[in-house]
């Protein structure tokens, strides 16, 4: 059950109108790293949950947050909007610097949503729900859970620069911590579950059924050697299974690709092997 409170979980109030801002913001909220994604991430990670009760809970419980913060996006959109461009089509007809203003703004935020969010990215494309990962093993969701706050905290903060209004930065200020939290919380799931079974995903798949000699070797298939240097080119590996192998100049282990022909239903262009003519 889900039931709604009238006040946002923080102040989304900007100091004044701002359609081509109002455009920008629009990533944060329908974009593929935007609180759209996260919020039905967690919650179908949360609702198709198998492990412990703990896990779903606190997948249900950020999930439900992300909600609140989809809608202090929207309603912040909503006001960069206001008086826009309504009460100056008419000043925008006159002054060409206004009216290239006005040109910055999304048309959509007009004709579709009378002047309202609307759940695209900042180009206007629409959330897909093929960005959000709901995998049902749990340190693989959590793992790309910590990417998608990465992401998202880093389009938010690359936001806060791009404005000087206070009631726009004081949300975004807020929504920044909130990353620096989850970000935290990804990390310390997916070392708590780390600590219970091996590091690779899915721990269960029996390594001796791998090509185990090529299992912990790092191949140089670039020109250059600067590679050999890394953490994962020498020493042992992370999952404490393995020692990394820097492998210099790797060589081909299979066949050259040779195709049969394909058949005659097909019309493909013929090989060089003798086609059969029936007199």
């Amino acid at each position: 059950m889900f039931y709604h409170v009238k006040e946002l979980q923080h102040t989304a109030k900007p100091d004044r109108p701002d359609p081509v801002y109002a455009k920008k913001l629009q990533e944060i909220l329908g974009g593929q790293f935007g609180e759209m994604t996260v919020m039905l991430q967690y919650l179908f990670q949360g609702w198709n949950c198998r492990a412990e009760a703990k896990y779903r809970d606190m997948l249900l419980d950020i999930g439900t947050e992300e909600i609140g913060h989809v809608e202090m996006i929207a309603t912040m959109i909503a006001q960069l909007l206001d008086g826009a461009p309504v009460d100056q089509v008419e000043q925008a007809a006159a002054n060409p610097v206004i009216g290239a203003v006005l040109g910055g703004m999304n048309p959509q935020h007009v004709i579709v949503s009378g002047l309202g969010a609307t759940p695209t990215d900042s180009v206007g494309y629409p959330w897909n729900a093929r960005y959000t990962i709901a995998s049902g093993n749990l340190l693989a969701d959590f793992r790309a859970n910590l990417n998608a706050e990465s992401q998202g905290r880093l389009q938010v903060v690359r936001l806060y620069e791009e404005t000087t209004d206070r009631g726009v930065r004081d949300m975004l200020s807020f929504l920044i911590a909130r990353d620096t939290m989850h970000q935290n919380q990804w990390m310390a799931a997916i070392e708590e579950i780390e600590q219970q079974q091996k590091a690779i995903v899915p721990s269960s798949f029996p390594q001796n059924l791998e090509v185990e000699e090529v299992s912990y070797q790092f191949m140089n298939f670039s020109e250059g050697d600067e590679s050999s240097t890394g953490r994962w080119a020498s020493g042992p590996s992370m999952d404490g299974q393995g020692t990394f192998q820097y492998v210099a100049h790797p060589v081909a282990r299979g066949q050259a690709p040779k195709l049969n022909p394909a058949p005659p239903f097909v019309h493909s262009t013929p090989g060089m092997q003798p086609v059969l003519v029936n007199h």
